[in-house]
């Protein structure tokens, strides 16, 4: 949730920024209690132990203790940390840095943001710690397993002029894909579908209906006869979006773990990381006109599948 205006907001701690929670309704004596309820895969211990050690405040970046009365509507901060968060071994890359904006190439499993098991080991945070600029916001994502392009605003006070060109839809995304050929098909084509939460919640599937999704797909090399080079534009911005098409195609793209079946694993429904095995999917070229100075621009990643 955004920080209310009178927050004092507490600075990134190695790289991270606070998450911010208001406390809602509930029967607990105490924030500790509240917290333990309502983050239940986290124990009481961990808790009790970011709390001795000031990693949760009130909105004036007091911090807490055990003991601090549960209020309905309280705002907190906390910093989130994972015991056993493995680095990931790649490194990115900054392929364009100003006043206003940051262009970096994402890795191969490096999340943007902070989610599940990854905090300190994502690009925002890396980026945050590598540029000592805590006011770097991502505009757009990437999933954790597609490398290439990420736009990052790297200045409050001209966020909200680059914000709006991505669901203006004026922002020309590119990428490039390796998957197996389709000599039956017709190319270039428009997929065009109904895409909706699958099972497990993380992934997404194509379902009857009026399409909310559209990706334009063509071919770049044939060469390899099994294994075709694809380009794609994606006109929407579904999770999974060009994954799911591929996969419905009959090509999904190659190591895809998650389409078009997930493979079995121990960890929650998710495979392993296989770091020899990346998705052969690439974020290839931004293009957009700059709302600050009108003039266009446009960015190409240095990575290749």
């Amino acid at each position: 949730m955004p920080a209310p205006a009178s927050m004092i907001r507490l600075p990134p701690r190695n790289g991270v920024q606070p998450s911010c929670l208001q406390l809602p309704p509930g029967p607990w004596a105490t924030v500790l209690d509240g917290l333990c309820a309502h983050f239940a895969e986290v124990d009481r211990e961990t808790w009790s132990d970011r709390i001795a050690r000031g990693l949760v405040t009130d909105v004036q970046a007091k911090p807490i203790d055990e003991r601090t009365p549960y209020r309905v509507g309280m705002e907190i901060q906390y910093y989130r940390e994972v015991a056993t968060e493995q680095p990931i071994p790649f490194v990115e890359r900054i392929v364009h840095a100003d006043a206003d904006l940051v262009v970096a190439d994402k890795p191969h499993f490096l999340p943007v943001t902070p989610g599940g098991g990854h905090v300190a080991e994502t690009l925002l945070a890396r980026l945050t710690r590598r540029l000592d600029n805590p006011h770097l916001v991502p505009l757009h994502r990437l999933d954790r397993m597609t490398a290439g392009l990420v736009l990052f605003s790297a200045n409050p006070r001209t966020r909200a002029h680059y914000q709006a060109l991505f669901p203006e839809r004026t922002v020309a995304k590119h990428y490039e894909a390796l998957a197996p050929a389709l000599p039956s098909l017709p190319f270039p084509l428009v997929r065009s579908t109904h895409m909706a939460r699958g099972e497990p919640f993380f992934l997404m599937r194509e379902v009857a209906g009026a399409p909310n999704s559209e990706s334009h797909i063509d071919v770049l090399d044939r060469s390899d006869g099994g294994i075709w080079r694809y380009a794609l534009v994606p006109v929407t911005g579904r999770t999974h979006q060009l994954r799911v098409h591929m996969a419905g195609l009959g090509a999904p793209i190659v190591n895809d773990d998650f389409y078009p079946q997930p493979l079995s694993s121990d960890r929650a429904g998710r495979p392993p990381d296989d770091y020899g095995k990346p998705l052969k999917l690439l974020a290839k070229r931004l293009a957009f006109v700059d709302p600050l100075s009108g003039e266009p621009r446009e960015f190409e990643t240095c990575l290749h599948l």
